[in-house]
C-alpha cells in the first residue's frame, strides 16, 4: 500500500476530508496576500519498554494525531494547530493565522495530488510496515529478556541491567498552497542498553543499542549480543581507566558516533535560519575556505533505513544528500523553503518539526564526514603523545560563536604511536570551525553511528544521524581530571 492510500485512511478519509475541502481552508487563508501556506496532518503511535533486573518496570502506549497550519508574508509567519482533525478545525486554524500582514501576492490554491503512479515512483528510503502492529508484546519483551541475559554472561563483574525498547509508526502529509500535496509514512525501532558493572567497590557503566527505519525483527540475536559486548566493553574498560590528563593535545576522533561533534559544532552553524541572521560562525562565507584540505561534510536524508532519513521533509520536498563542506570549501547551507525563498537559494529537503504543534525549520537529517586515504592504524601511529575518544557522551555547542564542551565516554591515551591505557573525565573543549582548520589526517574507515541520535533545536526534538572516519585533530584543547 502506498504512502498517500495510508495517509488517506488515517488523516483525511475519517474525517470526511479531500482535496475539495483542503482548498476550500486555503481559501480562508488566502483572504489575505499570502506568499505560501501549507497544512501539515500527523498520527502517530509509539510505545516504549523497559526491562531492569528482569522485571518489566514500564511500558507505555501513546497515540497522538493533529493538524498544524502555517502562512508566511515577507519574513513572518501565523500558525495554529488542534489535535481535533476536521472541517471546523481546518477552517477556524486558517482563520487563525489571518492575523499576518499582508505583504505577499497570494491566490486561492488550486492543490493537485500525485496520482498513484507518480506515488509508486517516489523514491523510498525505508518500508511503511508498522513495526508496532508487527511484533506481539510478548515477544516485545522477550527482545529485552535475551538482551539482559547476553549482557550479564559476559562478565562476573555485571551487578545491574537495564533493558528498553522504543517503538513508532507515523504518517503524515503536508498540503500546500502551491499545489504540491505528499505523504510519508514512517516506522521507527531503537533498543537501548545499560550495563553497570562494579569491581573493589568501584562502579562504572556502559552503554549501547541502536535502530533505525524498520522493523523489530531487525533486533536479531547477532545484533543483541553486539550491543552487549559493546556496553560491557565500555564500562570494564572505564572500571580500569585513570584520570584523564588536561591541556592541549592531539586527539584522534574513533570513526562513527564521535560524529556527534560534528552535528553539534559544525552542523548547526551551517542551518540556514542562523546564517541568514547573521548569528552562525559560517555566515556569508560560501566560496570560503573554512577547513582543512580534505574535509567534505554532506547531509543526507537519503540513505536506507537510517533514523535521520526521510522520504519527503516536514514540507513535502523530497530529501536528498547535500554538500555543505567541500575539500575544505563551504559550499551552502541546509534549507527549508521559508529561508531558501529569503536567501534566494534553493530547497535542500531540510525543513523538520517535531510534530504538527510546531513549526518547521532547516534541520539536519544524517550528517556525516567522508572518507580520507589514510588507514586507522596509520593515524594512530603518527601521534607520539595524545588522546584517543573512541566514543561520546553528552555536550554543549554555541552556535554563535561555535564553541563546544564534549565528554568522552571511552577515551584512551595514545603513547609513541599505540594505545594504552584508558583514562576516564576527558572532555574536548574547542571551536567549531576553528577545529575543522585542525583536522591534519582523515581515515578511510567511514561509519555510521548505530542508530541513537536525537537532536534539539529550540524545543523541538527530531530523530538524526551522525558519520565520520577515524579522524586526527592537532591540539585540541582536553580537559581532564588529572591537571
Amino acid at each position: 500500500m502506498d504512502s498517500f492510500t495510508i495517509a488517506d485512511q488515517y488523516l483525511l478519509a475519517p474525517y470526511e476530508l479531500n482535496t475539495g475541502r483542503l482548498q476550500d481552508v486555503f481559501g480562508h487563508i488566502l483572504t489575505h496576500q499570502i506568499d505560501y501556506a501549507d497544512i501539515y496532518f500527523q498520527y502517530s503511535r509509539s510505545e516504549g519498554w523497559v526491562l531492569e533486573e528482569g522485571i518489566v518496570k514500564s511500558g507505555s502506549f501513546n497515540i497522538d494525531q493533529g493538524v498544524g497550519v502555517r502562512a508566511i508574508s515577507g519574513e513572518k509567519t501565523a500558525f495554529a494547530y488542534s489535535d481535533d482533525i476536521s472541517s471546523q478545525a481546518l477552517i477556524s486554524a486558517a482563520r487563525a493565522t489571518r492575523a499576518i500582514a499582508a505583504q505577499g501576492g497570494g491566490t486561492h490554491a488550486s492543490i493537485t495530488g500525485l496520482s498513484g503512479n507518480d506515488a509508486r515512483q517516489q523514491a523510498l528510503y525505508y518500508s511503511s510496515l508498522d513495526p508496532i502492529a508487527l511484533c506481539k508484546d510478548a515477544d516485545k519483551i522477550g527482545t529485552l529478556e535475551r538482551l539482559e541475559g547476553f549482557a550479564r554472561t559476559l562478565d562476573k563483574r555485571v551487578i545491574q541491567v537495564m533493558a528498553s525498547l522504543a517503538g513508532e509508526y507515523e504518517v503524515v502529509m503536508v498540503a500546500r498552497s502551491d499545489g504540491l500535496l505528499a505523504a510519508d509514512v514512517r516506522p521507527l525501532v531503537r533498543v537501548s542498553l545499560q550495563v553497570i558493572v562494579e569491581e573493589n567497590g568501584r562502579r562504572e557503566q556502559g552503554v549501547a543499542g541502536g535502530g533505525g527505519r524498520f522493523d523489530y525483527a531487525y533486533f536479531t540475536d547477532a545484533i543483541l549480543q553486539d550491543y552487549a559486548r559493546k556496553a560491557v566493553h565500555q564500562a570494564l574498560t572505564n572500571l580500569a581507566s585513570q584520570p584523564a590528563p588536561a591541556g592541549s593535545m592531539t586527539v584522534v576522533l574513533g570513526s562513527g558516533w564521535p560524529g556527534i561533534l560534528l552535528h553539534e559544532a559544525i552542523g548547526h552553524g551551517l542551518e540556514a535560519d542562523f546564517n541568514r541572521k547573521g548569528s552562525s560562525a559560517f555566515s556569508g562565507r560560501i566560496g570560503e575556505r573554512v577547513a582543512a584540505p580534505g574535509v567534505t561534510v554532506v547531509d543526507d536524508g537519503t540513505i536506507r533505513d537510517r533514523r535521520g532519513s526521510l522520504n519527503i521533509d516536514d514540507e513535502g520536498n523530497p530529501t536528498q544528500c547535500t554538500t555543505l563542506i567541500e575539500d575544505g570549501i563551504l559550499k551552502g547551507y541546509l534549507q527549508d523553503n521559508l529561508n531558501a525563498r529569503l536567501m534566494n537559494q534553493r530547497v535542500t529537503g531540510n525543513g523538520r518539526r517535531e510534530s504538527f504543534a510546531h513549526i518547521p525549520m532547516p534541520r539536519m537529517t544524517n550528517t556525516c564526514m567522508l572518507n580520507g586515504n589514510k588507514e586507522p592504524e596509520e593515524i594512530i601511529a603518527s601521534v607520539k603523545q595524545g588522546l584517543y575518544a573512541a566514543n561520546f557522551g553528552g555536550g554543549q555547542v554555541d552556535i554563535t560563536s561555535g564553541k563546544f564542551v564534549f565528554s568522552a565516554a571511552e577515551a584512551y591515551m595514545i603513547e609513541n604511536g599505540k594505545i594504552t591505557y584508558p583514562v576516564k573525565g576527558a572532555t574536548l573543549i574547542g571551536n567549531g570551525p576553528d577545529v575543522l582548520t585542525r583536522v591534519s589526517m582523515i581515515g578511510n574507515d567511514l561509519a555510521l553511528d548505530p542508530g541513537v541520535g536525537t537532536c534539539g533545536k529550540e524545543g523541538q526534538s527530531v530523530p538524526v544521524g551522525v558519520g565520520q572516519p577515524t579522524l586526527r585533530i592537532d591540539g585540541l584543547t582536553v580537559g581532564g581530571t588529572n591537571g
